[in-house]
């Protein structure tokens, strides 16, 4: 009997394993998106910023803001471009692996992770994190800005990653933001989320951060149907776009 439950355990943990990464969804435009969290920061060095969250009826009507305004912090050397919106923006800093900055652009919302049970208002897809959670930051490899669960990985390709149950408090909840997803560009950047914060002065290695119940108000709120995204980038640059993108209007 103890062969037989000994090789049964070992087919259930071989199909169970992930060999390869799954391709990408594609990407929903921004134009479509009816949920938005704006962040904006005083310039591209700044770690510390403002945020709103915003919804609107349809792609045609306008931007409403929801709630107060709440403060939040970037990477610890501010932002960089993740993405160009016009050929014509001061390049100023591009977001890579490891610099420190937190990425701006406009990045679909997609997932939401946490310790605990997913709770009953989340909607998005939800990773209770364990042990063998990982979010891979290793260049390198096939699964990288990907979070993945380590016992159900087939090729371990990576030699970094961040063990995420490790990291504490700040990822007792948290939304990963599909930056450098569509598709995954290797040296990028990557694992990238809204996250809790560890103070409201120290930056973070590239997430946005903020207090747990402004967090909580988000992941309640976000609904996959509304393609949830985060708007990011300083004020100036914001302001210079926003009748161009169609942005909510900052108060």
């Amino acid at each position: 009997m103890r062969i037989i439950s000994t090789i049964l355990f070992l087919a259930v943990c071989c199909f169970a394993q992930v060999k390869t990464p799954e391709a990408p969804k594609a990407k929903v435009p921004f134009e479509k998106s009816l949920q938005a969290v704006v962040v904006t920061t005083k310039d591209w060095d700044s770690v510390t910023g403002t945020a709103a969250i915003f919804a609107r009826k349809d792609a045609k009507s306008d931007w409403k803001q929801d709630g107060e305004s709440f403060p939040v912090v970037v990477g610890a050397n501010g932002l960089a471009w993740g993405e160009m919106l016009s050929a014509d923006i001061d390049m100023a800093k591009i977001k890579q692996e490891g610099d420190g900055n937190a990425p701006a652009g406009l990045f679909p919302l997609t997932a939401a992770f946490g310790i605990g049970t997913k709770p009953n208002a989340v909607e998005l897809p939800y990773t209770k994190l364990d042990q063998y959670t990982e979010c891979v930051d290793d260049t390198r490899s096939s699964f990288y800005n990907r979070i993945v669960n380590r016992m159900q990985v087939g090729n371990f390709d990576w030699k970094s990653s961040e063990t995420m149950l490790a990291i504490g408090d700040q990822y007792a909840l948290g939304m990963f933001v599909a930056y450098n997803s569509f598709p995954v560009e290797m040296s990028r950047g990557s694992c990238i989320f809204l996250h809790i914060w560890k103070d409201a002065n120290s930056g973070t290695a590239g997430c946005t951060a903020m207090e747990r119940r402004n967090l909580e108000r988000i992941v309640a709120w976000a609904q996959p149907a509304k393609n949830p995204y985060l708007v990011q980038m300083p004020k100036e640059i914001y302001n210079k776009r926003q009748k161009s993108l169609k942005l909510p209007k900052l108060k």
